[in-house]
């Protein structure tokens, strides 16, 4: 069984956000892949279970703010008995510009206050990462930053590297997640 976690924050105000970033890639790639999604909710999560490959996956997106992202990961991940090397969380990152991506197996949260909980609320860093530039831009607080909406540039840009991410992602259910490093794993360009 995996576990695929989009990160972001609940509420209309904040649709679109930059760290709404991995709310945005599953809601895109969800829509690409199937009809009729039906969002059910539990341990303050909504989430989406199908089998892929004869595999139960289970779609994520947690509702309790960023910062306590973990709570709800570790929920599922404790309920559905889900190894934290079969999560994949998916986020933004501020270090990468936007139409740019990165895919980690393990790692230190580099900052990231969500990732951070998720760490600390499974007791490891072993867990997948797909980490999508959001660009920084250092004339604006970073809390506000990550806040705001991305421009129409942007967000062509960003929907370019999503429909990357969707052949990414599919992947990630057929390859042992090193070839996937291998093969999609780019400079910030």
């Amino acid at each position: 069984m995996k576990l695929i976690v989009g990160l972001g924050n609940p509420g209309k105000n904040y649709d679109n956000t930059r760290h709404n970033t991995g709310f945005m890639f599953l809601d895109y790639f969800l829509d690409k892949k199937y009809t009729n999604i039906n969002w059910k909710s539990k341990f303050n999560g909504l989430f989406y279970e199908n089998v892929i490959n004869d595999e139960k996956v289970i779609f994520l997106k947690p509702q309790s703010y960023m910062n306590l992202s973990g709570e709800v990961v570790s929920k599922y991940a404790n309920f559905y008995k889900i190894d934290s090397s079969d999560i994949i969380v998916i986020c933004d990152d501020l270090d990468l510009f936007v139409g740019n991506f990165k895919i980690k197996d393990k790692g230190s949260s580099g900052g990231h206050n969500g990732l951070n909980n998720i760490i600390k609320m499974l007791g490891t860093n072993e867990f997948k990462r797909i980490r999508i530039g959001i660009s920084n831009n250092k004339d604006y607080d970073t809390k506000d930053y990550v806040l705001s909406k991305f421009s129409d540039e942007e967000k062509n840009k960003l929907f370019d590297i999503f429909d990357s991410l969707i052949k990414v992602l599919d992947d990630c259910f057929v390859y042992d997640f090193s070839k996937i490093m291998s093969l999609y794993n780019q400079k910030n360009r």
